[in-house]
């Protein structure tokens, strides 16, 4: 298994010594956020290197870009008349340089407040892309991000495709190096893996697959839920090996 937080490696050793007490095998991992045509692209990274230098301070700039993003998307939605207060998101961000916040804590924090009855109908509403509280990111390409996981050792897979609307970026993103699609996601139904697998294949890509779990029913599925086939997971080792990362 492995975590595959935003923008952060912190919870890598959590995540290993609770696994190893059930018998189960860890791999580090990572999902970064790029930015194509000013809309959010998502960028796993798997057996990457959790101390390389160069990692470290791009993820630690793009924590500072989600810390301004915060409390912009708070200035919209106060002056759309639904304040919400983001100061303990902002401090525990600060407080702890590895902690990752982005609009899912912004999300809660209308539920607390009473503005929307759940995160689903905050992002439905107000936090989702084209919504009056949306706020675009800003940040690197992910033709950029790749070539930083690459540099940590790690294999670069774009996170569900079927999500984002990035199919005509797939092909100049696989000449700038990257290795795999995820395929196997839960809001991918049956055709759009068929789909996918087929695009992976035509283009040399591996396969990945995750349960884009997020800590509440609200996104994704219970971990374990999603499966890489075995075949392709002895794939994905095999390019591991060659990279000689991790």
């Amino acid at each position: 298994m492995a975590a595959t937080d935003h923008d952060t490696t912190a919870a890598s050793a959590d995540v290993r010594a609770a696994a190893s007490e059930y018998g189960i095998d860890t791999i580090t991992g990572i999902e970064i956020t790029a930015i194509e045509d000013a809309r959010d692209v998502h960028v796993l990274g798997y057996f990457i290197d959790t101390s390389d230098a160069a990692l470290a301070a791009f993820l630690a700039t793009q924590r500072t870009r989600r810390i301004a993003r915060v409390e912009a998307i708070a200035a919209r939605l106060a002056a759309l008349g639904v304040p919400v207060d983001v100061t303990a998101i902002v401090d525990a961000a600060q407080r702890e340089p590895n902690r990752s916040v982005g609009r899912p804590q912004v999300a809660r924090a209308m539920v607390a407040a009473g503005h929307v009855v759940d995160i689903r109908a905050a992002f439905d509403h107000w936090l989702g892309e084209g919504r009056p509280g949306f706020v675009p990111r800003t940040g690197a390409d992910a033709a950029a991000v790749v070539d930083i996981i690459h540099r940590a050792g790690g294999i670069a897979s774009i996170a569900h495709p079927g999500k984002t609307r990035i199919d005509a970026k797939l092909a100049s993103l696989r000449d700038a190096g990257l290795d795999a699609l995820e395929v196997f996601h839960p809001d991918h139904d049956a055709a759009m893996v068929a789909r996918y697998a087929r695009l992976a294949a035509d283009m040399d890509l591996l396969l990945t697959g995750g349960s884009d779990f997020h800590g509440d029913p609200a996104h994704g599925v219970m971990p374990g839920s999603v499966h890489v086939p075995p075949a392709h997971w002895e794939r994905l080792l095999s390019r591991r090996s060659a990279h000689g990362s991790d």
